[in-house]
C-alpha cells in the first residue's frame, strides 16, 4: 500500500496525518476525522477498501491535536470543541484539496458538521459515522456544567499516569472499554501508545479527558444542521448509540440515514459496507 506518513503545521503546533495519494493530483480528497482519544488509525481500514475502489482519490486521514502523533495544545488548554473547527481550518489550507468531503465519526462527526455547516464553499459532501451535528443540551444546566467542568479539572491535572507492562494489555482495555474485538481497535491502540522505560503509555493529552464546561442549546444545534447544504449522510451502527437513532427518528429532515452492523465503531466492524457508502456518495457529486 503507498500510504504515507505526513506533517501539517498551525499557528500553534501541528497535525500528523496518514495519506493516499496527493491533493493536487486528485479531482476530490477525502478526510477523515476520528473521535475521542481515537487518532488517524481509527479509519485505516475504511481507507484501505476505498483506496482499492478508486486508487486515484486523496485519502488523509487525520490525528486531532492532544491525540495519536499530533502535537499537544500548550498550557494550560483543555481543548474547547470550537477550538478543533480553527485547527481543521488551518490545515485545509495546507492540504488545498480541489474538491472536499469531510468523513467524521463520533467527535469527528460533530466537528465535521459545523465546519460544513460554517464553511459551506469548502465541502462538497459530509458523512457523519455516530453522530449528527454538534451535542446539545437545555440551557438550565449551564450553570451545573460550568461548575463541574471546573472541579473536573482539578481532577485531571492531579491525575498519574500509569503505563501498561505490555501492548496486548492496552489493546485488551481498549477492546473491554469500546466492547469491540482486539484486532479491530488493536491499529488505533498501536498508534496512541508511546514506549517509556515501564512499559507502554497514551500519546494523547491527558487534559482532553476534562469535562466540557460548555455545550450548546438545542435551538443553536439545530441551527447549525440546517446550515449544512451538501449531500449529507448519517452512518448509525445497529447496536450504536440509542439516543443518535431517537434524535433522528423525529427529526424532519432530507439527510440520508443508514445503519451498519457494528456499535459505536461501526467503521471498524463494518468497513467494507461503510467504504461503499463513501464511495457511492463520492460518485454521486
Amino acid at each position: 500500500m503507498n500510504f504515507r506518513n505526513t506533517r501539517y503545521s498551525l499557528a500553534e503546533g501541528y497535525i500528523s496525518a496518514v495519506e493516499y495519494g496527493y491533493s493536487h493530483c486528485a479531482d476530490c480528497s477525502i478526510v477523515f476525522i476520528h473521535g475521542w482519544l481515537d487518532n488517524a488509525a481509527s479509519f485505516e481500514s475504511v481507507m484501505k477498501e476505498l483506496h482499492g475502489l478508486e486508487p486515484t482519490l486523496h485519502l488523509c486521514a487525520i490525528d486531532l491535536l492532544g491525540h495519536g502523533q499530533s502535537s499537544h495544545k500548550s498550557g494550560n488548554n483543555f481543548y474547547p470543541f470550537h477550538d478543533y473547527i480553527d485547527d481543521v481550518y488551518q490545515f485545509l489550507l495546507n492540504l488545498s484539496p480541489k474538491k472536499l468531503i469531510l468523513v467524521g465519526h463520533s467527535l469527528g462527526a460533530l466537528i465535521a458538521s459545523c465546519y460544513s455547516a460554517a464553511f459551506p464553499e469548502q465541502v462538497s459532501a459530509l458523512v457523519e459515522i455516530e453522530g449528527r451535528g454538534p451535542l446539545s443540551e437545555d440551557s438550565e444546566n449551564s450553570v451545573s456544567r460550568l461548575r463541574e467542568g471546573i472541579l473536573h479539572r482539578l481532577k485531571v491535572r492531579s491525575r498519574v499516569s500509569r503505563p501498561f507492562s505490555s501492548l496486548d494489555d492496552a489493546v485488551e482495555v481498549r477492546a473491554k472499554i469500546n466492547r469491540i474485538s482486539s484486532n479491530l481497535i488493536s491499529p488505533i491502540v498501536q498508534r496512541g501508545l508511546k514506549q517509556v522505560p515501564e512499559g507502554w503509555l497514551w500519546r494523547h493529552d491527558e487534559k482532553l479527558q476534562g469535562q466540557s464546561l460548555y455545550r450548546m442549546s438545542p435551538q443553536h444545534a439545530q441551527s447549525i444542521r440546517e446550515n449544512i447544504e451538501c449531500p449529507h449522510l448519517v452512518v448509525l451502527g445497529k447496536n450504536g448509540f440509542p439516543y443518535l437513532r431517537q434524535e433522528l427518528e423525529g427529526e424532519k429532515s432530507c439527510v440520508e440515514v443508514t445503519t451498519v452492523e457494528g456499535g459505536h465503531h461501526c467503521h471498524l466492524e463494518s468497513s467494507s459496507r461503510v467504504s461503499s457508502l463513501i464511495f457511492a456518495l463520492v460518485n454521486r457529486i
